[in-house]
């Protein structure tokens, strides 16, 4: 039996070597550091980061980092309240690069980044001294060539393919680092900012200068995901297979997440500087989160967690059960209270990070909202069936998906259950009075 046992573990072992591309059983895979995009956290790699270790790849090799003013600058190069520069990201990412490889002993990392964070790994390739560090860089959705290509809009932005910064990054010949394995994930014509037109930027009518292979880059693998949306190009599960065979050689055994009984559950409370998202931990943030009925969103009794977040933002960590339903409370001070409803959490993860809801003037007139949000993706009309109290909220166009956030307004009282549907995943939440200062928000995983 003991002997069997061993061989049984021998075989493990060489099974997931093979799987990883090594050639011993000993040799750890090389780390994996994902860059979300403008705007966005850390946490938007969590069902990426659960395919990965779904399918061997050891939680200790994955890192996400967060970007700490996320928003860029109007002008690449000039500061501004709130948002940073071409610059501030890249001395951030190679900030993080460098922890990574103390951290793991590892002589170079793997860089997967979605829209702009394709932006911040060829800057910091191409001119912070990355190539030495980097072993492969995966750009997702990348604004490669920009959004536009102008001399008169979005002057100087990182954005326009006319700008400075982009010009200099894309006049490296093969538009590659020479000693880093580049590939580029793009959808065929479904991605709002790689358009002939501007519509998706403020400019309906004017045309970009660019066509849907935007995002591609030459010298790279180039891959296509068909009907795929800006977010989906680095988030969603053909993204992952893509991903995973290009660093293993392998195809991934499965695009899904194997479940752990009880994950554990932490992340950061951030908010909102000068009307722009950070991801600055917020200090005295409260945080409660309770077990809900999947099909009410009533509570099952009493908070199983209640914290309030010391100087880094931080809280957790929380036990949870793989098939429950939750509600996070967010209190961050001076914003609204904020019931985040969740599907249920397969698997652990340190990136689920919170903020406040902001309410706009017509939120602080209703009774009550109830916010659906999808921060992997877009809802696409006639791709996706979407709907929030049984009916298609408003905001939502056909064509090409643009959106990740919906809306409808509710009475205040009687307080009611709301069903939010995006596809296979279905979230019940609560109405709460917003003339209290609070609002709801069902959260889509995936």
């Amino acid at each position: 039996m003991v002997k069997h046992l061993h061989r049984v573990a021998f075989v493990a072992l060489v099974l997931l070597a093979a799987l990883l591309g090594s050639a011993h059983a000993t040799e750890q895979p090389l780390p994996i550091i994902f860059v979300h995009g403008n705007g966005d956290t850390a946490g938007l790699w969590i069902t990426t980061i659960w395919r990965f270790e779904s399918n061997g790849y050891p939680r200790d090799r994955l890192d996400a980092v967060d970007l700490r003013y996320p928003a860029a600058t109007a002008v690449f190069d000039q500061p501004q309240p709130a948002h940073s520069t071409a610059a501030d990201e890249m001395q951030q990412l190679a900030e993080e690069v460098t922890a990574v490889k103390q951290r793991t002993g590892a002589a170079k990392v793997i860089l997967i980044a979605q829209s702009r964070g394709g932006n911040v790994v060829r800057n910091y390739l191409e001119n912070g001294g990355g190539a030495a560090s980097t072993s492969i860089a995966i750009l997702c959705g990348a604004v490669n060539h920009g959004v536009i290509v102008s001399d008169t809009l979005l002057q100087g932005s990182e954005f326009n393919g006319a700008s400075p910064f982009m010009r200099q990054l894309n006049a490296t010949p093969g538009e590659v680092v020479a000693g880093v394995r580049f590939m580029t994930i793009r959808s065929d014509d479904n991605d709002k900012y790689a358009q002939p037109d501007g519509r998706f930027i403020g400019h309906p009518g004017t045309a970009t200068g660019l066509g849907y292979d935007a995002p591609a880059l030459q010298g790279a693998t180039n891959v296509v995901i068909p009907k795929a949306d800006h977010r989906e190009t680095g988030y969603g599960a053909a993204a992952f297979a893509a991903m995973y065979k290009f660093i293993t050689g392998h195809a991934p055994r499965t695009r899904g997440v194997v479940a752990e009984a009880h994950p554990v559950l932490e992340g950061k409370v951030s908010a909102f500087e000068a009307g722009a998202p950070t991801n600055i931990g917020v200090a005295g943030a409260t945080v409660d989160a309770y077990r809900v009925s999947g099909k009410t969103g009533g509570r099952e009794g009493k908070a199983q967690l209640h914290m309030v977040t010391g100087e880094d933002g931080h809280w957790g960590p929380f036990t949870a059960e793989s098939k429950a339903y939750y509600e996070f409370v967010v209190a961050v001070p001076g914003f609204p209270v904020t019931h985040i409803y969740r599907s249920p959490f397969p698997r652990s993860s340190r990136y689920v990070n919170l903020r406040p809801q902001l309410l706009t003037k017509d939120d602080k007139e209703a009774g009550a909202v109830v916010y659906m949000s999808r921060p992997r993706g877009y809802f696409g009309v006639g791709r996706d069936t979407v709907s929030l109290a049984g009916k298609q909220p408003p905001g939502i166009a056909a064509g090409v998906p643009s959106v990740s956030t919906a809306k409808l307004a509710f009475p205040a009282q009687p307080a009611r259950t709301v069903a939010a549907v995006f596809n296979r995943e279905h979230i019940a939440v609560r109405t709460w009075p917003a003339a209290e200062g609070q609002v709801s928000v069902a959260e889509f995983t995936w």
